[in-house]
């Protein structure tokens, strides 16, 4: 799964390296990325074909939800199920995105309680999460528009933190997952190559969402108890 995770790069940088063209949005760099925030999305215009940098809320929101206080926002979506699943299955088919990240957090339970891990890709570039959004309009006619990010099987790598991992798209499957281009999106939905990501242990200061910063990332052993 994918529950927490780095984004700092500057929009100007992601607007340049995903080609949109629209104006780039003030965002506040995190990184702890928790649900229910504001994120960097790239979304392919529906009247233009442009993409667009826009900013989403963390947690999909189905637009058959009566009241926001009653939505369950997830903020992931299985891959193996995102085609029939009545609450992805029309996201999945007309509004597919992509989520800019610079890495992601998972928790590891050992035999010294849970550690926190960040993972990012080994050639420095940014991550590019495979995702699926959704607009829901309130009585108010306010249109909320949240994402999911996509998850699939662990690869062999991630497997010893955990059994799941998030769709991370190559720069290749960009055009065809955004529809762009001719492709079977569900043929992207996969688990990344080994070998292009590394991992390393960071401070459980992670898990609280009140904290935030660079020092986040920083390798931090696990203490021994």
């Amino acid at each position: 799964m994918c529950g927490r995770y780095a984004s700092f790069l500057p929009p100007d940088l992601i607007a340049r390296l995903f080609g949109t063209k629209n104006p780039v949005p003030n965002l506040k760099p995190t990184w702890n990325m928790a649900p229910t925030m504001d994120a960097p999305v790239i979304r392919r215009h529906p009247e233009t074909g442009e993409r667009h940098l826009d900013v989403l809320t963390w947690g999909f929101i189905p637009a058959y939800t009566k009241t926001l206080k009653q939505a369950r926002r997830p903020v992931n979506a299985r891959s193996e199920t995102v085609a029939s699943s009545g609450m992805f299955r029309n996201a999945f088919a007309k509004r597919r995105c992509i989520v800019p990240a610079a890495a992601f957090y998972e928790w590891h339970a050992g035999p010294h309680g849970k550690t926190p891990y960040a993972i990012a890709r080994a050639d420095g570039d940014p991550l590019a999460f495979a995702g699926i959004w959704e607009g829901w309009r309130g009585p108010d006619s306010e249109i909320v528009r949240g994402f999911a990010i996509l998850t699939t099987s662990a690869n062999a790598q991630m497997s010893v933190l955990h059994e799941r991992m998030p769709v991370i798209l190559d720069r290749s499957d960009w055009p065809g997952w955004l529809g762009e281009a001719e492709a079977d999106p569900a043929s992207l939905l996969r688990p990344a190559p080994e070998g292009i990501l590394k991992i390393w242990p960071v401070d459980k200061r992670v898990g609280n969402v009140s904290n935030d910063g660079p020092e986040l990332l920083q390798p931090h052993e696990p203490a021994l108890r």
